[in-house]
């Protein structure tokens, strides 16, 4: 049994850390997973080959989880391939993204009806797991496997709302070679400025994106320590309609119509990292082996 998985990175737009409420969005960056099953006779726990570069707890834990959740009678051994052109601790999702493509490899191969909730909930549930999210990052998986904006209850594991994005929109990015600590140890910082964070959700709920994407990166910089303010002006002098730190960082996303991206790419200063022009929109939502 052979099983494609498939996910992509997000932008933030409302951090969940505060409220336990979260918003993002899917980039063009994705995350890809291949799993052979393979029936044994033997009486033995699963055997797992995974290649030692991409073995990480994130990717056995999905892997076994993925076996046990669409797979619970077999006995079987499994060969796993990832690969994912996602920076990894930079604050685009790449732990959730690895998660998802990976357990949608597993449900292809079981020929398992799992829907892009199901997937996400079943990642929130891995991350928690492995400790790499506080809040299992339900909105960032399944960012990863749909289309357009969504705003999720990441302690309850709930969609609130859903919208599409328009088209002429596209991403620049500014990644710093720095990375961050996991949220967990975040955790205790943010939710003590929960009230702080009411704002975003508030317009996140109403369905005003891109306001809630300002309103949560003050925010997220005055925690982290990030000094983007001087820089985020710039990009919206440049035509950037909204401006971001992603997950913890240090990432910066700007928004931009597609004739103005290349303006603010401009503005990201080469110096404090790599700059990247994306796509938005979740390549997994339409990509053949993804989660039906």
């Amino acid at each position: 049994m052979r099983g494609v998985g498939r996910a992509s990175a997000a932008v933030t737009l409302v951090n969940a850390l505060p409220t336990g409420v979260g918003a993002a969005l899917g980039i063009d960056l994705a995350a890809t997973a291949e799993v052979v099953l393979r029936p044994t006779r033997r009486l033995h726990r699963p055997t797992f080959d995974i290649p030692g570069e991409v073995r990480t707890p994130l990717v056995e834990e999905a892997l076994r989880a993925g076996v046990a959740r669409f797979l619970p009678t077999a006995t079987l051994d499994a060969t796993l391939a990832v690969r994912s052109e996602i920076p990894v601790a930079r604050g685009l999702k790449s732990s959730s993204a690895v998660a998802c493509a990976v357990l949608s490899a597993v449900a292809q191969a079981a020929h398992a009806t799992a829907t892009p909730v199901d997937i996400a909930r079943l990642s929130a549930e891995v991350s928690r797991e492995v400790g790499v999210s506080a809040t299992g990052a339900f909105d960032d998986a399944l960012a990863g496997l749909v289309s357009g904006f969504v705003l999720t209850d990441n302690e309850r594991a709930t969609v609130l709302r859903q919208d599409p994005v328009e088209p002429e929109w596209m991403v620049a990015l500014l990644v710093p070679p720095t990375s961050h600590r996991p949220s967990p140890e975040w955790l205790p910082a943010f939710r003590a400025r929960a009230a702080d964070g009411v704002a975003a959700v508030a317009a996140a709920r109403e369905g005003n994106w891109w306001a809630a994407m300002e309103r949560n990166t003050v925010l997220v910089e005055e925690v982290m320590g990030y000094d983007y303010s001087e820089l985020r002006g710039r990009l919206r002098s440049a035509g950037a309609i909204a401006t971001g730190v992603s997950g913890l960082g240090p990432t910066l996303a700007a928004v931009a119509p597609r004739e103005r991206i290349d303006a603010v790419l401009e503005e990201l200063p080469q110096a404090r990292g790599e700059r990247r022009r994306v796509e938005i929109g979740s390549p997994a939502a339409a990509a053949p082996g993804g989660p039906s």
